[in-house]
């Protein structure tokens, strides 16, 4: 399979997508299909598409992308706090440590090309909203694993590098995830580090999106922010590719090419 640059925001919308369907209820291991009948995209892949397009704007301000994308599609699922900002005269960052900006910063991980370009262009696509300290680093956290996975590095040498640089426990084992409490987690300090453990556990794209799901009734941001990394690692499947299109406006296509 050939990768592309943009596997890792294909890897985002297609985990938005799968995931979309166990939202709330989660899901049995036997139970999974990869785009459920009751799939669609969902505020994961609005905002994702709103990062992306603002980076292909120098000098924009993203603020600006995030609330024109969010009003467009106003009825794709944000959270209440992001809802409200949305709508305000005067937006201002609400100290967010959910996982909205590591389920967004995908395209960050897409074109920064080394370790320091991720960390600061992740910083400047949480700071809008996701100003909290976690909020920062979730975001942060993604885009640098996806900056490696896309230059090559194993997943060991991955690990290694965000525990040098993050504080979050990657030694845990899938099946510590797997066998634990299955809850509704949204927050950058449960989200991240499973959808990493999840990653780093995986087989396939297929895989790490089936794993992410089980881990959290988030399911729709735990497929995104899993998603992102896998599909930058092992490339998202042509099939997947072309399925996850006809689930999205033909505008995000466009921005994505």
């Amino acid at each position: 399979m050939e990768k592309k640059r943009s596997d890792a925001i294909i890897g985002a919308i297609a985990g938005d997508i799968i995931g979309s369907a166990y939202e709330f209820k989660g899901v049995e291991p036997e139970n999974f299909k990869v785009f459920d009948k009751n799939c669609s995209y969902t505020d994961d892949s609005v905002l994702t598409i709103a990062v992306a397009d603002w980076l292909t704007h120098p000098g924009s301000e993203l603020q600006d992308y995030l609330i024109r994308y969010a009003r467009k599609y106003y009825d794709a699922g944000y959270g209440p706090q992001f809802a409200r900002w949305c709508m305000m005269r005067h937006p201002r960052p609400y100290n967010s440590c959910g996982n909205g900006s590591a389920m967004r910063v995908s395209a960050v991980g897409c074109v920064a090309n080394s370790v320091e370009e991720a960390l600061k262009l992740a910083k400047d696509s949480a700071l809008p909203t996701h100003n909290h300290q976690e909020g920062i680093k979730g975001a942060q956290a993604i885009a640098v694993a996806i900056v490696l996975a896309r230059q090559g590095k194993t997943k060991d040498e991955i690990k290694t590098t965000l525990q040098t640089l993050f504080d979050y426990d990657l030694n845990r084992t899938y099946l510590d995830l797997y066998n634990g409490e299955y809850t509704f987690n949204v927050i950058c300090q449960t989200t991240v580090p499973e959808a990493l453990i999840s990653f780093f556990a995986s087989e396939s794209y297929e895989d790490c999106i089936f794993k992410a799901v089980l881990t959290n009734m988030d399911t729709d941001t735990a497929g995104a922010v899993a998603g992102a990394v896998a599909g930058a690692y092992y490339g998202v499947p042509d099939n997947i590719r072309e399925k996850a299109y006809t689930y999205i406006p033909k505008e995000f296509v466009k921005v994505i090419h």
